[in-house]
């Protein structure tokens, strides 16, 4: 099971992550990912990361395969602390490497992004 913790669901993705996902991880279930305060300090940083990790948790022992994995793209701070706790817990992080396409027309930067592979969080 892949668990998509992105602000991107699973439903928009482009065929060729879809397949990646579910060639690698079979399901994918999506979380909805937080709204991170800019204000916020990091107490409230690692408590969200805490929340969130036991979401994951309590999804993953629904799991009936041993291959899962957590996708997590986002607000910098919260990935890094709540990727910490899942690599501590010896649960899978990955992230989607992409190709951005840019084009400009008349000033207007306009930027098209093509998925590419996951990559694991090391």
């Amino acid at each position: 099971m892949l668990i998509n913790l992105s602000n991107h669901p699973s439903q928009n993705w482009d065929k060729k992550q879809t397949e990646a996902a579910q060639t690698a991880y079979g399901s994918i279930i999506d979380l909805r990912f937080p709204q991170i305060d800019p204000e916020w300090d990091i107490e409230q940083i690692i408590n969200i990361a805490v929340k969130y990790f036991k979401k994951i948790d309590i999804e993953l022992k629904k799991s009936t395969v041993n291959n899962n994995a957590v996708h997590l793209m986002g607000e910098l701070t919260f990935c890094f602390c709540l990727a910490s706790l899942l690599q501590k817990n010896e649960i899978t992080c990955i992230a989607s490497t992409t190709k951005r396409n840019v084009t400009e027309n008349v000033g207007v930067k306009t930027s098209v992004f093509e998925f590419v592979k996951f990559r694991k969080y090391f």
